[in-house]
């Protein structure tokens, strides 16, 4: 169906299933239980959850099937994010416009961009990549302020013209909102002790990543997806053929950086800001990890990666002292701060390095990332049971 292979289709109802049912799954503590600092099921995260996943699975298009390894993909989400924020201010407060634009704009940039840092392959493309990122950091933190905002970034007025609204009317700044619907707007469903919130902005995020998930499925299954595979593997070999890899490598850049100014479209729809952080190299870094945690050329791996990520740092930065000894209050004093200090340096600002030591772990004992440690396993069960 859809142009899939059976396989490819009951993966694509996965997904579907899993962020249509995200607002349960990730809600699985009743309210006021010790553990509820633990559920993820609120508007704010889940949103990032998702468009985070749509920015790494753009990123894996180019690193995933053509090996080609880019620090500066930042630099695509920052330029989608000030495009869409601009289309807000000038045009509508409809996210549809933003969202378009926001593509559009990262899609002519990252053709600039890969145009000449293609020119170079391994550790000097991402070296150029990186340099690229940086100096649009700059340009957008500095040089650039009447267009950026400077430090303090651009974000929606009341005076905004907003052509196609009608300019200020008074009141407060407009909401995002998708044809009357604001974005911001959610609804509760209380079962038992159970909250799920069910949010317009999420359910666009996921719609979005629904179609982009899609057709990244048909990409890796596509002859266009196959020749990626073939520049990953021997780009040398590919060109004693008579094919030129770079016109295809240029392709996939541009598709990745599209995906990437897509999510950055999301972001400002969700909330109108955009800063020069979202081009500084660690956003790019962050990318990175994300694909190799959840698994690098694999679909699904790219998603769970960026929604562990951002688990860590929405849900484990939280965590103080004071909640640990609440966790372990029932144990005699000394037992309870030797466990909580030995837990502090892992959680709240510590963070960073609990996911650093998971990261280290997939590296060292799950290559494949966790993806490819999953289908390992099931690769073993079915084995055994064979035998």
């Amino acid at each position: 169906m859809l142009g899939l292979s059976r396989n490819d289709f009951l993966m694509l109802l996965f997904v579907l299933v899993l962020v249509a049912a995200a607002p349960i799954i990730l809600n699985p503590f009743p309210e006021g239980s010790n553990f509820a600092q633990f559920n993820a099921g609120y508007p704010d995260l889940m949103q990032r959850f998702v468009i985070f996943g749509i920015f790494a699975i753009g990123f894996n298009i180019l690193f995933g099937l053509t090996g080609y390894l880019s620090f500066g993909h930042a630099a695509f989400l920052g330029a989608g994010s000030y495009a869409g924020v601009w289309m807000l201010k000038l045009l509508t407060i409809n996210v549809i416009p933003a969202i378009i634009i926001s593509t559009v704009v990262a899609g002519i940039f990252s053709l600039f961009i890969g145009f000449i840092s293609l020119r170079r392959s391994g550790i000097y493309f991402s070296i150029l990549t990186l340099a690229f990122a940086q100096m649009s950091f700059a340009l957008a933190a500095s040089v650039l302020t009447p267009i950026t905002g400077g430090e303090t970034g651009l974000q929606t007025a009341l005076n905004d013209p907003r052509v196609l609204d009608g300019g200020a009317t008074g009141g407060n700044i407009p909401a995002p909102s998708l044809f009357g619907l604001e974005m911001g707007h959610s609804w509760k469903v209380a079962v038992g002790d159970w909250i799920w919130t069910f949010n317009v902005g999420y359910y666009l995020c996921a719609f979005v990543l629904l179609i982009v998930f899609y057709i990244a499925i048909r990409i890796f299954r596509s002859p266009f997806g196959m020749m990626l595979k073939a520049i990953k593997s021997n780009s040398q070999r590919l060109s004693y053929t008579g094919i030129s890899p770079r016109p295809y490598t240029l392709a996939a850049f541009v598709i990745s950086g599209m995906y990437a100014g897509l999510a950055g479209g999301l972001m400002v729809a969700m909330d109108p800001l955009a800063g020069p952080e979202r081009m500084q190299w660690t956003a790019s870094g962050e990318v990175v990890l994300m694909s190799i945690l959840g698994g690098v050329g694999t679909l699904v791996g790219p998603v769970l990666g960026a929604g562990i990520i951002k688990y860590f740092e929405n849900i484990f930065s939280k965590i103080n002292d004071g909640l640990l000894h609440q966790w372990f209050s029932f144990m005699p004093d000394g037992i309870e701060n030797v466990i909580v200090g030995i837990i502090h340096p892992f959680v709240g600002k510590g963070w960073h390095l609990s996911l650093g030591l998971m990261f280290m772990l997939v590296v060292i004992f799950l290559p494949g990332g966790l993806v490819g440690g999953i289908n390992g396993l099931f690769r073993r069960l079915f084995r055994r049971r064979s035998q």
